[in-house]
């Protein structure tokens, strides 16, 4: 049986590591490791974005190790400006610890947090030891051992330099180099993972350790979802890709897996499900016509992941319905609007608007709607309030369509 990393390596999740030989032998002595990953509530919901570490979480715990899931409700109140040209927008304590709340909800449908279990998953929030902190006393036993110079180096500092970059903001690294530190205390935590945007701040946390303590710890980051030409993925026309339902519909979240280019298919679904990897790469290697297949394999497991059975099946129920020219009026996302909304204005074009099929009337002209299997010929036409007492299929090109319905 592979390990832990050499899973990790052969489904593409590793970027970076540190001190690679001796991390190697320590994932080669059967021995559990414990190990953390940081998210930071700054939305209400994860995206895309999170679900590789959480993937490469799952991975590591399914081949025995411990994940520690920390919720950065102490770092959110400072803000990491890895990645971000201007700083942060400050939150309100109430809503980061909201959003906390709301994460760990999410967290515990991807890991087992059976503590009866020797790799029952652990949560935990920095906000118990960072909001708390002496800052004097913090100086003297943490501050001393970081050199101004070698974070000013840091990827994550220096595309902010020439704009400015905060004191608030400049402390963001040491206060997660100090979560690591006292997850190492308290659980024997030896190792840091994320996202390789993290690199600098999961390597001054490893450093942080093995200067303080003389003792082993390791960072190991994680390749970003890119495209197979280096394009962030996740991005959709109505913004992030959320893995909440309410955000994301289930039905779009679907939809946005099986329209992925042909060539990163394979990577996708190494990356975002758990399918064997001969099956990774049997999928991965069809071609022309028949890579459709892959790519309604990759939908439907990645969606069942994050949604449910359920809603995985409905969402490919609605996706094939509307595949093959059927009327999908009985799994098309529901799409509500008000009597005043449909008072005000009620053409094909707008209300193909408010229902998120287009974004303008003027797009709607653009492109071809059509009212079940039906072409609109007029998208000024009006739509008469019967027809919606049963609800109506609106479709938008190939790919976007719902059922509209009135509502009270």
């Amino acid at each position: 049986m592979k390990n832990g990393l050499e899973i990790l390596r052969e489904r593409g999740f590793v970027a970076q590591v540190t001190y690679e030989e001796e991390l190697e032998k320590a994932f080669e002595s059967g021995e559990p490791i414990t190990f953390y990953t940081g998210f930071d509530p700054t939305a209400d919901s994860m995206h895309i974005g999170h679900y590789i570490p959480i993937m490469a979480m799952a991975h590591l715990q399914k081949a025995g190790h411990r994940p520690i899931a920390l919720m950065g409700a102490g770092t959110a109140m400072i803000g990491d400006p890895s990645g971000k040209s201007d700083m942060r927008k400050m939150m309100t304590v109430e809503t980061i610890d909201e959003n906390a709340n709301c994460i760990k909800k999410q967290m515990a449908h991807f890991l087992d947090f059976d503590q009866s279990k020797p790799n029952g998953a652990i949560m935990v929030n920095n906000a118990d030891w960072l909001r708390n902190l002496n800052y004097m006393d913090f100086l003297r036993e943490i501050g001393a051992l970081f050199s101004v110079n070698r974070m000013l180096a840091a990827d994550c500092y220096k595309q902010r330099l020439e704009r400015g970059l905060t004191f608030l903001e400049f402390n963001y690294m040491v206060m997660q180099s100090y979560d690591f530190l006292q997850l190492f205390r308290k659980y024997g935590c030896i190792m840091q993972t994320g996202g390789d945007d993290q690199w600098s701040n999961i390597l001054s946390g490893a450093d942080l350790i093995r200067r303080k303590e003389q003792k082993p710890a390791f960072a190991l980051t994680f390749k970003l979802l890119l495209t197979h030409d280096g394009r962030k993925m996740g991005k959709t026309e109505k913004g992030a890709l959320w893995l909440d339902a309410g955000k994301t519909s289930p039905y779009d979240f679907y939809q946005y897996w099986r329209n992925v280019d042909d060539a990163d298919v394979e990577n996708c679904l190494a990356l975002l499900t758990f399918l064997p990897m001969e099956e990774v790469r049997r999928l991965g290697a069809l071609e022309g016509s028949a890579i459709n297949e892959a790519k309604r394999v990759l939908a439907y497991e990645v969606t069942k992941l994050i949604h449910g059975e359920e809603e995985a099946l409905g969402a490919r129920k609605a996706a094939e319905a509307l595949f093959s020219g059927a009327g999908a009026a009985g799994s098309a996302p529901r799409v509500e609007i008000t009597p005043q909304q449909f008072a005000e204005d009620n053409r094909v074009c707008r209300l193909a608007v408010l229902a998120g099929l287009v974004k303008s009337n003027g797009e709607a002209r653009r492109t071809t709607l059509y009212i079940g299997d039906e072409k609109v010929q007029d998208v000024d036409s009006r739509i008469q309030e019967e027809q919606l007492a049963e609800g109506l299929l609106l479709r938008a090109g190939k790919k976007k369509y719902c059922l509209l319905v009135l509502g009270k």
